[in-house]
């Protein structure tokens, strides 16, 4: 009986165990909780206009030097994301920030995944398909499990400084543009000529 009872004792232990196990690397990481260890700045000032496709910035982040010897010790990797400014988020919820950051939807568009070092920089060409808003630069710091564990970013708390813009591509190109003038311009003389030719024909 003793030994029913303590065979109980051990697979309720280890069930328990097992649930820590499931339910560890899945908690919630939250921002308000990332130290902010990063220092990130970006060429771009605020007002700047870029243009998918086309135009180009440069983002550095190094780790704050007053910090203690050893704090990035457990930083594995470092990903460089371009995230929405506030006013680019109102009324659009798929652009929602959340406390949560599995939930948090404000950089949507990595600028660059690479190998941490305590200094970095890369040169980036804005994709051709980042839509038409307002944004800034945002660098996370994960650990060895892909957790976002600290961050850097060009903005204040508000995010409301260093912000600049970006003009989607429409899919309405120059090139386009011209070909249907000239198409338009054609089939209008095409019409007037066969209208021409035809009065002359009844005449």
């Amino acid at each position: 009986m003793a030994g029913l009872r303590l065979s109980k004792i051990t697979i309720a232990l280890l069930l328990l165990l097992l649930i820590v196990c499931h339910v560890g690397p899945s908690m919630a990481v939250l921002f308000n909780q990332l130290p902010k260890t990063l220092i990130v700045t970006a060429t771009t000032k605020s007002g700047d206009v870029l243009h998918a496709g086309e135009d180009k910035f440069t983002v550095t982040w190094a780790l704050n030097t007053s910090l203690p010897s050893g704090a990035d010790a457990n930083y594995k990797t470092v990903k460089v994301l371009l995230c929405y400014a506030p006013i680019s988020q109102h009324d659009r919820k798929w652009r929602k920030s959340n406390n949560d950051l599995k939930k948090d939807k404000t950089c949507q568009f990595t600028v660059v995944k690479q190998d941490y070092s305590a200094t970095g920089k890369h040169e980036y060409t804005v994709a051709r398909d980042i839509p038409t808003a307002s944004y800034f630069v945002r660098a996370y710091a994960l650990d060895a499990s892909d957790t976002k564990v600290a961050f850097g970013q060009t903005t204040d708390a508000n995010k409301t400084v260093n912000i600049f813009e970006v003009v989607g591509i429409t899919g309405r190109t120059t090139g386009i543009f011209v070909s249907a003038i000239v198409f338009s311009a054609f089939s209008g003389l095409a019409l007037a000529f066969f209208y021409v030719v035809e009065n002359k024909k009844k005449k």
